[in-house]
């Protein structure tokens, strides 16, 4: 379909919570910064305009424009919702992108209530943790998307479960710089083990400690290394200290060099108990590492069990053990299943891939609003 009566520069927001390290934070800081600048305008809208990855957003963006609050709850959340209504007529928003549970509920309903014409929701996660209260306040978010972005077939099922029609859903799988990952020469002997995750509950680090603590009896040279950070840090290196692994397991907590680190490890682990469709998993297979997780949620659709990974139980330890335990004893297989998931990566999980098809959606969708005449022009003055 050509264009209809749409701006040579498409006013795009994109609604962030805040800018700390993150899986869906950087998803949507590289969509922010690789959309095509001659057809969009970016803007980013946010809670909280702070976190170490602003710089990269202040860059890129048009405007990085900051609506506090403390919790929905609170009456100040009602006046900064219709603040946000009242920026996005005044800077004629024609697309507003929410990006996790908190931007679904406040910025679909402030878009609505500001008259943009396409508000595009997301789902990157299946509810891990989540109160009944945030779910219900999700769903309800939901009815105000003209469409909701699922990042991965779990995730597009999760929504389909909470009752979306399959017409309102759109699969747009995660994206990878593949550039940043080169071939590597495969480990003939499989030494360092590492995982990239926020220290988080559903993230299980404690099954990978009980697996560790497993092996190293009969591997002594085994390293593991803990990528990431998160409220569980101090939990997680006392249980260390109390498996005796303090030589064994190395917190790196957060690091901007994760492809460095993922080149110079042998094998990639993560033993989550929920995950719609992990970054790291993603990154580890880009850089040709074999991968050992649990068969849950994305990683499903992501790995092809003795092909590009092997998948196992959540919350086994034993079942951990057992897989990892078959790599450091068939580095042959697992440079196999390295080279297959590198293969995989390429053809299917580019950030091009990704950021076009984000392009096409906020496109069509308006032209659809246009052609329809559904959308509000005099809010956003198309």
């Amino acid at each position: 379909m050509a264009d209809v009566n749409l701006p040579p520069q498409i006013p795009v927001a994109v609604f962030m919570t805040r800018f700390q390290p993150g899986g869906t934070e950087r998803q949507m800081i590289e969509l922010v910064r690789r959309l095509d600048s001659a057809r969009f305008a970016v803007h980013v809208a946010c809670f909280h305009r702070d976190g170490a990855w602003l710089p990269r957003v202040v860059e890129r963006a048009a405007s990085v424009v900051e609506f506090p609050i403390h919790g929905f709850a609170r009456p100040q959340t009602g006046g900064q919702l219709f603040s946000f209504a009242r920026w996005c007529r005044r800077e004629r928003i024609a697309v507003v992108q929410t990006c996790d549970l908190y931007a679904n509920t406040f910025g679909l309903l402030g878009a609505a209530l500001g008259g943009v014409p396409v508000r595009i929701g997301s789902r990157r996660e299946l509810n891990p943790d989540k109160t009944p209260w945030q779910i219900r306040a999700q769903r309800a978010a939901y009815r105000c998307a003209t469409k909701v972005v699922a990042n991965s077939p779990a995730a597009e099922r999760m929504l389909r479960q909470e009752g979306l029609a399959a017409g309102s859903i759109a699969m747009i799988p995660n994206g990878v710089d593949l550039a940043a990952y080169t071939d590597r020469t495969a480990a003939t002997h499989i030494r360092r083990i590492v995982t990239v995750a926020n220290l988080r509950p559903e993230k299980e680090h404690e099954t990978l400690i009980a697996s560790a603590a497993a092996l190293v009896g009969s591997h002594p040279d085994l390293r593991f290394q803990i990528v990431g950070d998160g409220p569980r840090k101090r939990e997680l290196q006392d249980l260390v200290i109390a498996r005796g692994l303090g030589r064994h397991v190395e917190f790196l907590g957060h690091r901007d060099d994760v492809p460095s680190l993922l080149a110079s490890a042998d094998a990639f682990v993560l033993p989550s108990r929920s995950e719609a469709f992990p970054n790291g998993v993603i990154e580890a297979m880009a850089a040709g590492l074999p991968v050992v997780a649990s068969a849950v949620g994305g990683l499903l659709d992501l790995i092809d069990p003795g092909r590009t990974g092997m998948l196992v139980a959540p919350s086994d330890s034993d079942a951990l053990t057992s897989a990892l335990r078959f790599l450091i004893e068939h580095p042959g297989r697992a440079a196999s299943m390295g080279r297959a998931a590198r293969v995989e990566i390429q053809q299917r999980y580019s950030f091009e891939r990704m950021v076009s098809a984000f392009e096409r959606l906020y496109v069509s969708s308006l032209e659809q609003r246009v052609s329809a005449g559904t959308h509000h022009v005099e809010a956003a003055e198309i």
